[in-house]
């Protein structure tokens, strides 16, 4: 028997429906490959965006931005994956998409499992005055 999934909880949903249809079609389907890849994980909206956490890790979350919906991966850049993007000064690296039939859910699944194993310990960076020292 499958287990049932969690709700999509109700920070996470009001995001969505904040959305322009094509955009929620994009998050929708992201939020779907993210819940099925760490259903450890805990989901909420931190910053403004809907984000998850490993043992209250930031390793996954996604965003509209003006053209397109970024996913990021916060210690993505240590994936040493083709498909990702660096994004910032630190350790996360990125994708976007403008429509839904982009996301390659085989990736999406491989940098989910990815981001379980290959982490950056952005919970303490504040603590440790920028500076990221690896956890796994």
């Amino acid at each position: 028997m499958a287990k049932a999934s969690k709700p999509m909880p109700d920070d996470v949903r009001a995001y969505h429906e904040a959305l322009a249809a094509d955009d929620v079609a994009i998050c929708d389907a992201l939020y779907k490959e993210i819940s099925k890849g760490l259903p450890e994980a805990e989901k909420k909206v931190w910053h403004r965006h809907p984000v998850w956490f490993l043992e209250g890790n930031p390793v996954v979350g996604y965003h509209k931005l003006k053209d397109s919906v970024r996913m990021l991966f916060w210690s993505g850049q240590s994936f040493d994956e083709d498909g990702l993007q660096p994004e910032g000064s630190f350790k996360a690296a990125e994708v976007r998409y403008t429509s839904a039939k982009q996301i390659n859910k085989g990736d999406v699944q491989r940098w989910l499992e990815k981001c379980r194993d290959i982490q950056w310990d952005y919970k303490n960076i504040v603590k440790r005055k920028g500076v990221l020292e690896r956890l796994k």
